[in-house]
């Protein structure tokens, strides 16, 4: 295990307060106090009878490979929108609307699942691999999906999320940095985000309370496999009180890798526990082997075959410059913003989330930078790795408790501390941005806390409870109203734009499939040796 050390970290807040913090912070101008934000959300594509569809990915929604804004995630079915980074909730969230109205004009009578967990999956191949086409790229990308299947199966690959991606104006950086009398370089930047990073990852079972949404499931999920679901009926698995099952050792926290550990102290940590990670040949992974004949089996034999093979509810990330490996890009240019994992799909939402949720993360993720956050030692470590496995599983537990530097505490008395903690925080956002957007959002979060049976995963039972439904049939009745909802057709101008991008997006992958010059297998064994 590699040690804890910061490598030279100092924490954001070493010397000031919260509160000092928040005090400086109202007379910076209102610029300083801009967030930006965007959002990848997915969607399987679903018959009518809640399964997956195994139809290829429609070509008027571009190529997979080369589409900014409408590609697939491991499965040729599960769609992802991604939007633009923007300062504002309404934008990021219209744009999804858009984009949802648009791939709904092209889906035939193929629905998009509202839930993270999926419908019925009679069998693993069942779930259609995605494909990107012949470049070397693109059949990277499909070779890593076959490691994936052959590593954890297909599927765990095909539960759908949301990511949310944060980053704050380069004007709060300098006024942080102006506070505590540093410079603001790259370096201070990078440390802040990890600062905010660490304090996120000793929260984050808050957001599994408050947002979690997937309670139940499938049986068909987890046919043959042993589980501590118990029958809520004849089609469905649950627990009582769980939050996101999503977020359990049945989803993405997977046991392949509950022997990696990796150091969210600071930049030069967290890199380095990955790239060891990377460079584990694993002796299973060995006797699979890499490829027979000329089929691909994985892209190595080690832990990670590449570094978004990490399962983690929040990663640092840096946008890449082309052929610039993702650790590369953050080792060498610092971290550029942030991205949470571990949000599910509210099933209630067309698209999703809210305008709401949007305004909470951002007030949660500030309040996450602007606080005291020092290094994660080892106790606290697995506290918070055990915090965040037993609220996804009884979170919603009365007599529910998280364990606090060593000290049982309610989860319910412990969040109402955090939450009135950002109060002040949050006035000073409304103030300076305008209106009560972020005081509305503290005040929900703050009802969800005092009655548990107002958060997504409660609302979900009891749907199903109320009117009788299995989890699928459930899912689909929430898929088809959705569908309803994003059915109206985009004016001529918009559709026509959207279809332009489409277009642009099949011919630069035909390009690239043009330009290749070199064959996969040297491609991968180049790729391997930057990496």
């Amino acid at each position: 295990m590699l040690p804890f050390a910061p490598f030279g970290l100092f924490p954001l807040s070493q010397s000031i307060t919260y509160a000092q913090t928040l005090s400086a912070l109202e007379e910076a101008p209102k610029a300083t106090l801009t967030f930006y934000r965007g959002i990848e959300k997915e969607g399987l594509r679903v018959n009518g009878d809640t399964r997956i569809s195994q139809v290829p990915h429609q070509s008027p929604l571009g190529s997979a490979l080369t589409h900014p804004y409408i590609t697939t995630d491991y499965s040729e079915a599960l769609l992802e929108f991604i939007t633009p980074v923007r300062d504002s909730a309404a934008q990021v969230l219209d744009f999804l609307q858009t984009a949802h109205s648009y791939t709904y004009q092209h889906l035939g009578d193929e629905l998009i699942w509202p839930a993270s967990m999926p419908g019925v999956i009679d069998e693993e191949l069942d779930v259609p691999i995605a494909q990107y086409g012949q470049s070397n790229v693109g059949q990277l990308k499909h070779v890593y999906r076959h490691g994936l299947w052959h590593r954890y199966g297909r599927k765990m690959q095909c539960i759908a999320g949301l990511h949310y991606n944060f980053s704050v104006a380069d004007e709060l950086w300098s006024e942080l940095a102006a506070i505590q009398g540093k410079q603001a370089d790259q370096n201070f930047i990078s440390e802040g985000y990890f600062s905010l990073i660490r304090n996120f990852r000793r929260n984050s079972w808050l957001l599994l309370y408050l947002f979690g949404a997937s309670p139940t499931l499938d049986k068909s999920f987890v046919k043959g496999k042993e589980h501590p679901l118990k029958e809520l009926d004849d089609e469905s698995l649950y627990l009582p009180y769980a939050t996101s099952l999503r977020m359990s050792g049945l989803g993405y926290q997977n046991n392949a890798q509950d022997g990696l550990f990796v150091c969210f102290n600071g930049l030069p940590s967290y890199t380095n526990t990955l790239q060891q990670a990377m460079k584990q040949s694993v002796p299973a992974y060995e006797a699979l082997g890499v490829k027979k004949q000329d089929n691909y089996f994985q892209l190595n034999t080690n832990l990670l075959q590449i570094e978004n093979e990490y399962y983690s509810d929040v990663r640092p990330k840096r946008n890449s410059k082309q052929g610039e490996k993702p650790l590369t890009a953050l080792n060498e240019h610092g971290v550029e913003y942030i991205e949470v994992r571990c949000l599910d799909l509210n099933p209630f939402m067309g698209l999703g989330i809210d305008a709401s949720q949007i305004h909470f993360m951002d007030l949660f993720l500030s309040y996450c930078l602007l606080s005291d956050s020092p290094v994660l030692e080892e106790a606290e470590c697995k506290e918070v790795a055990d915090n965040q496995h037993n609220v996804v599983l009884d979170g919603r537990n009365p007599d529910f408790t998280l364990m606090r530097k060593g000290v049982k505490t309610p989860l319910k008395s412990w969040a109402r501390e955090v939450l009135q903690e950002m109060k002040a925080l949050a006035e000073l956002l409304d103030d300076k941005q305008g209106g009560q957007q972020y005081q509305s959002a503290l005040a929900l979060m703050l009802e969800r806390v005092e009655d548990s049976e107002l958060t997504p995963s409660a609302q979900v039972l009891h749907e199903m409870k109320e009117k009788q439904l299995s989890f699928s049939e459930f899912a689909l009745t929430q898929a088809k109203l959705h569908s309803a909802q994003h059915q109206h057709a985009l004016e001529p101008k918009k559709a026509s734009e959207w279809l332009e991008i489409a277009e642009k997006s099949l011919k630069k992958q035909q390009d690239i499939e043009i330009s290749d010059s070199m064959s996969f297998d040297h491609y991968l064994a180049d790729y391997l040796k930057k990496a």
